[in-house]
């Protein structure tokens, strides 16, 4: 059904979730000039500052902090104090508890209407959020992920990323489910605040979105500081006996720890919304869309995590999604979105960071060219008495532009961000050459890089 003219809804955009993506969305269509109301289930703000990347970054900076002195201890620092887990989470919840107040503040300041409640879609133009309808010319939806949880027995007493996050106890031992970044993330912290962490995958090749060597050289430095992997291997059971969990293994083997944390893997959050009903299509990806952010039902679009994209589902990327998807609506672009390259991150210890191009194919080898680096011998890093640091750099021969880089250290974000910018920019070595970066810093490493 389309609108009218004599035909008045409630909402010119309607956003379902109050994610950085919706945020974003909201706010620009209310500086264009649009009213646009914004629903929520849960927390407003949504995964990234409530329970991911900011509360784990907050974390992990201690541990970061904690690392720098270990790595200069004996050349003029002791041996740093241990994490006590109990102030760090209580100075993370200094951060986390303001967020859905302030997130839902800012909205209301900003003439935004909050809605709160599961929104169900009674037709391609009407909501129904406990028991209240709602009406828009425009809907876009910013409903974002949930964990996964294994399907096995003893499934109940599997907790997800959510719960380590709100963790104010450490236990002396836990278990991880799954090679991903949030394993691996969690697994650090959790390691270098004092508990015995335990990995599972079920192949030999985590993180696979990532370089391969490099990945093996982090897990090795993962291992030597005390983390124990168990590759190709699956949970089949989870009892609970005298309060620990007994893990019971696809080999036999059985493990016996006080908390298993899955991350397995994130679902996005479009059940018991009716979509199928009005027509909009999805799979267990995400939401299905088109080249401008658009459902299968023409005036609904989607963003961020709830989709099933090849982009990384990143805060920056959802933001950047719900800025594009404004200026769409509120026919300030025409284009499709058009996404530049997007840096990824692993913060474990050391950092593991990417962006671009990052594997030369045999028939490639005429264009591009890749170099590995070790950085390690360079004051940067050797500075910091930092042994472990590498880079891989890939760069057009013909243009001499950096299409590439992946790198492991503890300034790889550093790093990474101001190469994002030279990709991003097209600024070839030859003009980086000319420019001066404050020294010694990564940045002025870069004209020796490529």
């Amino acid at each position: 059904m389309e609108r009218g003219l004599d035909m008045k809804r409630d909402f010119d955009v309607i956003i379902v979730g109050s994610g950085p993506g919706g945020m974003a969305a909201a706010y620009d269509l209310k500086a264009a000039g649009k009213s646009a109301a914004v629903v929520e289930v849960d927390k407003w703000g949504g995964t990234c500052p409530n329970r991911g990347c900011d509360p784990k970054k907050i974390l992990y900076h201690a541990i970061e902090v904690q690392e720098n002195v270990k790595q200069l201890a004996g050349h003029g620092t002791q041996k740093p104090s241990p994490i006590i887990w109990e102030e760090l989470m209580a100075f993370k919840e200094e951060f986390t508890s303001a967020v859905p107040r302030e997130q839902k503040e800012g909205l209301t300041n900003a003439g935004i209407e909050v809605i709160e409640g599961k929104a169900v879609f009674e037709d391609q133009h009407t909501i129904v959020v406990e028991n209240r309808r709602f009406t828009a010319d425009y809907f876009i939806l910013a409903a974002g992920q949930h964990a996964a949880i294994l399907d096995i027995p003893g499934k109940v007493y599997l907790e997800t990323s959510t719960d380590f996050l709100e963790m104010f106890h450490l236990p002396k031992t836990i278990l991880f489910i799954g090679g991903g970044y949030i394993s691996f993330e969690l697994a650090n912290i959790a390691h270098k605040s004092g508990s015995d962490v335990h990995i599972i995958h079920h192949n030999d090749r985590p993180l696979k979105g990532f370089d391969k060597q490099q990945v093996f050289e982090l897990t090795q430095r993962m291992v030597q500081d005390g983390i124990h992997f168990h590759f190709s291997e699956s949970v089949t059971e989870i009892k609970k006996e005298e309060g620990l969990l007994r893990v019971k293994l696809e080999s036999g083997e059985e493990l016996i720890v006080e908390k298993a944390i899955c991350a397995t893997g994130r679902i996005p959050n479009v059940e018991k919304m009716n979509l199928e009903e009005i027509g909009v299509a999805y799979s267990k990806r995400g939401i299905e869309v088109d080249g401008f952010l658009r459902t299968s039902v023409s005036n609904i679009y989607a963003l961020g995590d709830c989709l099933a994209k090849k982009q990384p589902k990143l805060t920056p990327v959802s933001s950047f999604e719900g800025s594009y998807l404004a200026s769409l609506i509120s026919g300030n672009e025409e284009q499709k979105i058009n996404y530049p390259q997007i840096p990824t991150i692993l913060f474990t210890s050391p950092k593991l960071a990417q962006v671009g191009k990052t594997e030369v194919e045999e028939q490639e080898k005429e264009e591009f060219k890749a170099q590995n680096l070790d950085l390690s011998g360079w004051f940067t890093y050797k500075q910091r008495n930092e042994l472990l640091a590498e880079a891989r750099i890939v760069v057009n021969k013909k243009t001499g532009l950096l299409v590439g880089a992946s790198l492991l250290s503890n300034e790889a974000d550093q790093l990474i961000s101001l190469m994002t910018l030279l990709i991003n920019q097209k600024i070839s070595a030859a003009d980086i050459s000319k420019q001066m970066m404050l020294y010694p810093t990564v940045a002025s490493d870069i004209n020796y890089l490529y």
